[in-house]
């Protein structure tokens, strides 16, 4: 029988995984990756839990031009919805000057043995790889969401999604602007419960 050697201990990977954290998407500034910098992040945002393989989500790369489209179609959707105009400019100027995001659409795939609920957790965990990734290449990354992400009108005409889609995150990625201040942390003493029988 083969032995099978434990993994390593990877310090600088746990280091990271301690101490990462997003950056506001307001605070996201140009450059951003290019195509080039950009594949290994989606690779390595590609390389997420997914029971069964059925890649359920895909990515839209929102290039500078796409999210100057994006900010100025928010205007005619918010008035759709009937959104006071504070709630309309907040994401116009946040895509207007961001410099490249990354959406994840969820894209289930009708499959007996694997639940839509964990197809949709794969997409989740696709997000946090995808903020994970350009954070460790050295940009500032950011997962958001909005009333326009969640509006299937508004991201079928803007981001070509299909009926059976849905936005599971957007990804704004770029070079950071200013250090954010650290933000509380949880408490484990109230969210860990240790059961040994």
């Amino acid at each position: 029988m083969t032995e099978i050697a434990p993994l390593a201990y990877n310090a600088a990977a746990v280091e990271f995984l301690m101490t990462r954290r997003s950056r506001p998407a307001k605070m996201i500034k140009a450059p951003a990756p290019d195509r080039d910098a950009l594949m290994p992040i989606l690779t390595a945002a590609a390389r997420t839990p997914d029971h069964g393989a059925l890649v359920p989500w895909r990515f839209v790369v929102l290039e500078k031009p796409a999210l100057e489209a994006y900010a100025n179609a928010l205007q005619a959707a918010g008035e759709r919805l009937g959104l006071v105009q504070a709630d309309i400019d907040k994401p116009k100027g946040t895509y207007a000057a961001s410099p490249l995001a990354v959406v994840v659409v969820f894209s289930p795939i009708a499959a007996a043995k694997v639940p839509v609920i964990e197809q949709q957790y794969s997409a989740g965990a696709v997000c946090l790889s995808l903020v994970n990734a350009a954070l460790a290449s050295g940009w500032a990354a950011a997962w958001v969401s909005g009333w326009h992400s969640h509006d299937p009108e508004f991201v079928q005409s803007q981001l070509g999604l299909a009926a059976h889609e849905s936005v599971a995150g957007i990804v704004h990625i770029g070079t950071e602007g200013a250090v954010p201040p650290e933000r509380p942390r949880p408490d484990l003493a109230q969210i860990v419960t240790w059961k040994s029988e």
